[in-house]
């Protein structure tokens, strides 16, 4: 069928229950771990089997015209959305942001989320213990966690700068939009990969922002112009932790952090400070 390793190949049963038929082509992205089958997307499900019927539903009642797209999910001959852990949805065209489109993606962000607005909070997210569901808690002092060795210095410095903030109000947000908007010529943006949080929106926008500071050209112009929200720079620096956390804990307690990555936050930091102390006060 496809000389892709077998385990990254969705088995003839899953395709024949999803009634698709079709040779398995990589996709770019998804951790390569999608594949596209007659313009389908077929990944591993992440997540408990409820968790991932959910997040289908969910994109299901998600009409068109709302400022964004989603990916249609594709259900199994007998309603399944998992079949033997792999799940299947629609191909959507377009090209990734971020370089370029950092407005279109925290526009597609705020209209993703306005149609969210209305959604109670899921009772799985409770029991999340992956990296990123901690780096979220410490960003917001709901935990606390010792860093890896690399990165100590510059999360002592984040947490020095944490200061309270208003309560907004919380909601679902996609916590991880910036690699996952796509653009397509005469159609509205595209949101994929679902990372679902309960927080304000506001902090989806700033987890944008901090990953182009730490791993893109974000025009650094742009961190005034953003947001107009009172508390937009300890968004930005819970961002910057929830970064960092996510990286320590995705190396593990003896790990060590890639190279570069503590100088990165350092500038990352630097340049929220610099920045926006002056346009908040």
């Amino acid at each position: 069928m496809t000389d892709l390793p077998s385990d990254a190949v969705p088995p003839r049963r899953v395709l024949d229950a999803f009634g698709v038929k079709g040779i398995p082509v990589p996709l770019a992205g998804g951790q390569g771990r999608s594949v596209l089958v007659s313009g389908f997307v077929f990944k591993p499900a992440e997540g408990a089997e409820d968790e991932v019927e959910w997040a289908a539903s969910l994109f299901e009642e998600l009409a068109p015209g709302r400022g964004f797209r989603v990916p249609l999910p594709l259900r199994a001959a007998d309603g399944r959305s998992v079949v033997d852990g792999w799940t299947a949805s629609e191909f959507l065209s377009g090209e990734p942001g971020p370089q370029g489109q950092w407005t279109g993606v925290l526009s597609a962000g705020r209209a993703f989320h306005a149609a969210l607005r209305h959604l109670p909070r899921p009772d799985f997210l409770d029991r999340h213990s992956h990296p990123w569901a901690v780096a979220d808690r410490v960003a917001w002092g709901e935990q606390g966690i010792d860093v890896i060795e690399d990165l100590t210095a510059p999360y002592s410095t984040l947490l020095e700068l944490r200061r309270p903030v208003e309560q907004d109000a919380t909601q679902l947000i996609h916590g991880d939009l910036t690699g996952n908007v796509l653009f397509a010529a005469d159609d509205e943006p595209a949101v994929i990969d679902f990372s679902p949080y309960w927080r304000p929106p506001v902090f989806a926008e700033a987890i944008v922002v901090a990953d182009g500071l730490l791993w893109f050209d974000f025009p650094s112009d742009l961190l005034t112009v953003l947001s107009d929200h009172p508390d937009w720079q300890q968004m930005v620096i819970r961002a910057l932790i929830f970064r960092l956390v996510a990286h320590s804990e995705s190396a593990g307690p003896s790990g060590q952090a890639q190279s570069g990555e503590p100088e990165r936050y350092v500038r990352a930091t630097d340049a929220v400070v610099k920045k926006l102390a002056a346009f908040q006060g």
